[in-house]
C-alpha cells in the first residue's frame, strides 16, 4: 500500500487516480498509522516552499517521514515535495528543508524564456536507477519556477534544458524525487509511477 502525505499542499488526488489506474493501492492521509502500515510514501507538492515546509513541521510530519525513509521503504517526492527533500530553498528568501538530498531549490534565471517552467520538456537519464528502469530520454510535464541546483553529483538522476541545464529527478538510497508531474505525463508518467510501486 502506497500512502499518499497529506499535508494540506498538493494534487493528491490525481496523484491517487494513477496509482488506481495501474490497480497499485494507494490512500491519502497524514496519520502516523497509516504512514506505519505503508509499504511506500508518497510526497507530492504544490505551492510556496515555505508554507509546505511549516505545515510539515507544525504536524510532526517532518520527523515522521525521516523515520519511515531510515527504515527502508521506498519514498518519492513529486515537484515542491522533491524540493523539500533538500537543504534549503531560495523562495521568498532563504528556508530549511529536510536535509534528505544534499542540494537546493534556486529560482529560474533564464533569459528570453517565461518563468515559471510550464508544459512538457525531454529529460536525460544520467543515473540508471529503479525508477527509470530501461527508460532512456522522456517527455514530463512540468510546472514550476524554481529548480534544483547545487545537488552532490551522485545523487543527480536526470537533466533537462530550460535555457539552462537542470536537474529534473534525483536520487539517495530508497529515496527519489521528480521536478515534473508523472501523474500528468501520460504513459511515461504511469510507467515511473508503476516502477516505484514494484520497488521492494
Amino acid at each position: 500500500m502506497i500512502a499518499i502525505v497529506d499535508y494540506g499542499m498538493g494534487n493528491l488526488r490525481s496523484v491517487q487516480k494513477a496509482f488506481e489506474y495501474l490497480g497499485i493501492d494507494a490512500r491519502i492521509g497524514s496519520d502516523r498509522a497509516l504512514l506505519a502500515d505503508a509499504s511506500h510514501i508518497v510526497l507530492p507538492g504544490v505551492g510556496a516552499f515555505a508554507d509546505a515546509a511549516e505545515a510539515l513541521r507544525r504536524a510532526g510530519l517532518d520527523e515522521e517521514l525521516k523515520r519511515q525513509i531510515a527504515s527502508g521503504k521506498p519514498f518519492l517526492g513529486i515537484c515542491l515535495g522533491m524540493q523539500l527533500l533538500f537543504d534549503r530553498s531560495f523562495e521568498d528568501g532563504e528556508h530549511e528543508g529536510l536535509s534528505l538530498v544534499p542540494g537546493e531549490a534556486v529560482r529560474f534565471d533564464v533569459k528570453d524564456l517565461k518563468v515559471p517552467h510550464i508544459g512538457w520538456n525531454t529529460v536525460r537519464v544520467v543515473k540508471e536507477t529503479p525508477l527509470f528502469k530501461g527508460a532512456k530520454d522522456l517527455c514530463f510535464y512540468f510546472v514550476h519556477s524554481y529548480h534544483a541546483a547545487s545537488v552532490a553529483p551522485d545523487c543527480v538522476e536526470t537533466v533537462c534544458e530550460y535555457g539552462c541545464e537542470f536537474v529534473s529527478s534525483v536520487n539517495r538510497g530508497n529515496v527519489f524525487g521528480v521536478q515534473f508531474h508523472p501523474e500528468k505525463s501520460g504513459e511515461a508518467g504511469l510507467e515511473l509511477l508503476k516502477n516505484f510501486g514494484g520497488m521492494a
